[in-house]
């Protein structure tokens, strides 16, 4: 099975620019580049006259300028939030400011699992902890407007409380840092869970919708069979970490250099978190053990 994705980095959208992305969807790329961003966060505008903001995006008052611009004459109905990192729901303080919209998420953030005795979270900087949804939505629940009916689908994974949302007007979903045409996404514990994960991802493969837009980059197309590629990607990162281990690598920073080889030396830390992430996923399926609790600083052995 080939870890080799198709991957579509030709994302080359300014920053504050208004798109026309789909009859019902218009599109601006928030001004915060990086390694981990790509060319900063995609905030959609749903729907005319009555619209949803989905994933404001950074506390960036450009950006937060650009959206209220946008939608300047149309009445916002709801702020929707796909998961609660930084780069996604801060604006969303000022948007409502502005607006009154209420906030839709799946809930306010959360770490995946209970951290261990003396550990700390190494992603808290990254996380809006402020935000509290106005409306709760549950998994396969909607929230509406005139001519769009967005679904909550609950993934976890990336963090606890992700959720994307499936467009039923143009089949499409907003998949926000689930899925992406221009990388994997990160999983990196305590704040995701690879096994929440990969469930997800496995719930996303039986839909049916071709097109996903993401919080970065451009769209998804092909996306069932794009699933399946990210999919087939675990797999084959999990059994490389398996023969690395039947060669005695035991720790996390051996694994890392043997495995993701040419990587930046910027993502080195999340590549050691989401090593962390399958380890803990093959540990919870006895197909690796370790002393005690599966950690960043453990040592792993294949179970006998």
């Amino acid at each position: 099975m080939s870890d080799e994705i198709a991957f579509d980095r030709s994302f080359d959208v300014p920053a504050g620019r208004l798109d026309q992305v789909t009859p019902l969807v218009r599109r601006i790329v928030a001004p915060n580049p990086s390694p981990f961003t790509f060319t900063g966060t995609c905030s959609y505008i749903l729907g005319r006259g009555t619209v949803a903001i989905i994933d404001p995006g950074p506390d960036d008052p450009t950006h937060i300028a650009a959206l209220l611009d946008a939608v300047r004459g149309e009445t916002v109905s709801h702020i929707v939030i796909t998961h609660t990192h930084r780069d996604h729901s801060p604006a969303a303080r000022a948007i409502q400011a502005a607006t009154g919209a209420p906030t839709v998420a799946e809930g306010q953030h959360r770490a995946a699992r209970p951290l261990a005795i003396g550990e700390v979270n190494p992603l808290d900087a990254s996380a809006d902890m402020d935000f509290r949804p106005d409306v709760v939505l549950p998994d396969g629940e909607a929230v509406d407007g005139p001519g769009w009916t967005l679904t909550g689908i609950a993934s976890p994974g990336h963090c606890a409380n992700h959720m994307a949302f499936a467009l039923a007007e143009e089949d499409l979903i907003f998949s926000g840092d689930h899925v992406m045409a221009w990388a994997t996404s990160i999983v990196a514990p305590p704040d995701g869970s690879m096994g929440d994960y990969i469930r997800s991802l496995e719930r996303f493969a039986a839909r049916t919708e071709s097109v996903y837009l993401p919080g970065h980059g451009g769209p998804v197309r092909g996306a069932p069979a794009f699933v399946r590629d990210y999919l087939a990607h675990r797999v084959a990162r999990e059994a490389a970490i398996l023969r690395a281990l039947d060669r005695d690598v035991e720790t996390i920073p051996d694994l890392v250099r043997g495995i993701y080889i040419g990587l930046d030396s910027r993502l080195v830390g999340a590549a050691s978190l989401t090593v962390l992430a399958h380890l803990e996923h093959l540990v919870a399926s006895g197909r690796v053990v370790t002393d005690g609790t599966a950690a960043i600083t453990g040592r792993f052995r294949r179970a006998a």
